[in-house]
């Protein structure tokens, strides 16, 4: 649990995206420990990386994108929800365009992938952030809290005048099961006639009821409804996890969110980042040092290679 993952073997992935409707290629590779999760433009060859980190954030709009010398990666939230969910800490993406696969709008894909080809354990310790003091952002009736706490756990409520959706609220302690069973499926969702209204302009022409829940003004339209319960809060805590992972190690603390999404996650971490007495950066050599030394429980990652078993 205590030791960084890197992907056993590339994954090869060919999907549409979500903004421009095209099929974009995307090759997920191993990478040594301490890398972190990098992206590559091949298409921009002379293009310098792209590192997933917080302050790496250059739009929140629609999408968490990524940035580094004017050259940008979007849609990256799900992807890396599905690494922080399963455990894996360094990997290199290649990409032959500006924007990650949709896939089907969620991380569930990319959790098969790499269930597929299985984790390789590495032989160093992973970074964790301890919360040690509470920090929090808001925006108008929307707020993010990162509260002390001795394992990583997330609350999180929406509240959509819609009749479907109206006040939703989920809470979990992590942990890659707890993710794989009840998180990483849930889709994105939308409104018809935002949708619209995008596509008019020239966007999210990818999307599509084979990407996400699309709702009008009374109901869902797709025909199959629902995969799982409470979809929609779900999928805000996929995106959060996702978007958290930005700070490239897992977090120690409590995550609470009410009617949060990309922009003030992003801005909880820099606040969080920008108050050294309220965060720790601790290594342990096993669960035990952590629960004896600092009082937290390192969140349960099993292997991949079990999973397949």
């Amino acid at each position: 649990m205590n030791l960084q993952r890197t992907l056993k073997k590339e994954i090869s992935c060919f999907s549409i995206g979500l903004h421009t409707g095209r099929k974009i290629n995307m090759k997920i590779k191993p990478a040594p420990a301490d890398t972190g999760i990098v992206f590559i433009r091949k298409d921009l060859p002379d293009s310098e990386p792209i590192y997933a980190r917080y302050d790496n954030v250059c739009d929140t709009t629609l999408a968490t994108t990524l940035g580094a010398e004017g050259i940008t990666v979007s849609t990256v939230e799900h992807l890396l929800s599905a690494f922080s969910g399963m455990g894996v800490d360094n990997a290199v993406i290649e990409l032959d365009s500006f924007e990650v696969p949709v896939m089907d709008g969620s991380a569930l894909p990319f959790v098969n992938m790499l269930k597929e080809v299985g984790t390789h354990v590495q032989k160093k310790s992973k970074k964790m952030l301890v919360v040690k003091k509470p920090v929090s952002v808001n925006s108008g009736d929307s707020s993010a809290v990162l509260l002390p706490a001795d394992e990583f756990k997330i609350s999180y409520e929406i509240d959509f005048k819609h009749p479907v959706i109206g006040r939703q609220s989920y809470s979990m302690t992590f942990s890659d099961e707890e993710y794989e069973k009840n998180i990483c499926a849930a889709q994105t969702f939308g409104f018809l006639k935002d949708l619209e209204f995008l596509q008019a302009k020239g966007l999210a022409l990818g999307g599509s009821l084979k990407n996400a829940i699309v709702l009008d003004d009374k109901k869902i339209i797709n025909k199959e409804g629902q995969r799982i319960e409470n979809v929609f809060v779900k999928h805000k805590i996929l995106d959060a996890i996702g978007d958290l992972f930005l700070l490239g190690m897992p977090i120690i603390g409590h995550f609470v969110a009410y009617k949060s999404g990309h922009r003030l996650n992003n801005l909880l971490l820099r606040e969080l980042m920008s108050k050294k007495d309220c965060w720790e950066i601790v290594t342990c050599n096993n669960k035990e040092e952590a629960h004896k030394r600092y009082s937290f429980r390192i969140p349960s990652f099993r292997t991949l290679d079990a999973i397949q078993a």
